[in-house]
């Protein structure tokens, strides 16, 4: 985790989260979101749909691309904007990796890109820009 002491570089990488998606996971996630769309929560609607199970809407995926940036950067980390894009879907069973990298620092000010991944590919791609008090821009080493 980073602390209001350290330093903000270019490059640096962030360490995976390991996410098991569950089918609990997958429902409790749209429901708090109030994403009520059968294809969430209902496996056979989904599969008569074309899928062959339900899976992982967007705020779900949204709230652990920040939740993936919080625990990276501490509680006093600010999401100032997330924009994710996503790809292949989130199914029970599977496990997404989130992997994030640092692509630009002004002063304590970060835009970290991210990408989560599960077995069938790319679920979500995106940046997020965090302010983490405190931490200050360090030059990338030569």
């Amino acid at each position: 985790m980073t602390t209001a002491s350290t330093a903000l570089r270019v490059g640096d990488e962030l360490l995976p989260l390991e996410i098991p998606v569950t089918r609990t996971l997958i429902v409790a996630g749209a429901i708090a979101s109030r994403d009520y769309q059968d294809v969430h929560h209902d496996a056979e609607l989904a599969r008569q749909k074309g899928s062959p199970d339900v899976f992982m809407n967007i705020l779900t995926t949204n709230g652990l691309v920040g939740r993936y940036i919080t625990d990276h950067f501490g509680p006093t980390a600010v999401l100032r904007k997330v924009a994710i894009r996503l790809g292949t879907p989130n199914y029970p069973g599977d496990t997404m990796v989130l992997t994030g990298r640092i692509e630009a620092v002004d002063g304590d000010t970060a835009t970290v890109r991210v990408v989560g991944a599960n077995a069938l590919g790319r679920h979500v791609t995106g940046t997020v820009t965090v302010t983490v008090p405190g931490a200050t821009a360090a030059e990338v080493a030569p």
